[in-house]
């Protein structure tokens, strides 16, 4: 009866990923394997590794680990930072990051561009105020570092959110022990807290690198596909009436599915450490 009691409690789980993510890749492989018509083929995934794909797979990987390993320092500093305080600073900042996180897309593409776009807010008052022109200094936000500096803005919430629970785990507890056996502060932190929060911290950083790779709608309205990214390939190759080729599209989705299948792999491993010490 035990058996039979699990699976009524997993088996919508189960049913869920099935439909949702099981079956859609199984589909996505054979499409990825089919000539169009009724064989098998491998060129589409041999395909994989001319310059135009491979330089897409380059550039989100690069994109994606820079935001990654940037958002992950800045948004675990904030927690810090934010755990420091009390009231309703800290509430406000809590309540900014969790609708940061999720903003994101067109919109968050237009917000920019209005604020450091050639002629954006901050730009003009930079140029007039100040005498400082970011665009003469070399700065475009149609560029990989304007890139960057867009992801920060939902990345760095989304490391707040994944490391504010964990920071608040630190027991005050551990602190005083620590000191009181004669721990400075600077071994405190590195022998006592920087071992506890590193899984942690790993995870959500692998998370933030899952979650700029699979970003379409945010590159796409800045740089119209002039950077080449993974699913700016995808998109432009399921688009179209005469150039469309989704075999090809769906060989550049797997691979970006085996990245993302390696990522959720390290990150849950990363969080199953993490949750021993925050269940003793």
């Amino acid at each position: 009866m035990e058996w039979l009691n699990r699976l009524l409690f997993s088996g919508p789980l189960l049913l869920f990923v099935g439909a949702f993510l099981l079956l859609p890749s199984l589909q996505l492989g054979y499409l990825a394997l089919s000539d169009g018509h009724g064989g098998l083929t491998v060129r589409y995934l041999e395909a994989l590794g001319q310059p135009q794909y491979r330089v897409a797979f380059q550039n989100s990987i690069l994109l994606s680990g820079t935001t990654a390993v940037l958002g992950g320092i800045l948004g675990t500093m904030l927690a810090f930072l934010t755990s420091a305080g009390r009231g309703w600073l800290a509430e406000a900042v809590t309540a900014f990051n969790g609708v940061a996180a999720n903003f994101a897309g067109v919109p968050l593409a237009f917000a920019f561009i209005a604020t450091l776009g050639t002629t954006g807010l901050l730009t003009q008052f930079l140029r007039q105020a100040l005498g400082l022109d970011l665009y003469g200094l070399g700065f475009s936000l149609f560029s990989y570092w304007g890139l960057v500096v867009v992801y920060l803005y939902f990345q760095i919430p989304l490391m707040f959110l994944v490391m504010a629970p964990v920071v608040s785990g630190l027991r005050r507890e551990w602190r005083e022990a620590a000191y009181g056996l004669g721990a400075t502060p600077f071994q405190y932190w590195t022998r006592v807290v920087f071992p506890l929060i590193l899984p942690a911290t790993l995870a959500g950083t692998i998370l933030l690198f899952g979650n700029a790779f699979s970003a379409y709608a945010t590159p796409y309205a800045l740089t119209s596909g002039v950077l080449p990214l993974v699913p700016l390939q995808i998109g432009s190759a399921l688009q179209g009436n005469v150039s469309a080729d989704p075999q090809q599209g769906a060989a550049l989705a797997l691979g970006m599915v085996a990245l993302m299948l390696a990522s959720l792999g390290l990150y849950l491993a990363l969080a199953r450490r993490h949750s021993r010490w925050r269940n003793q």
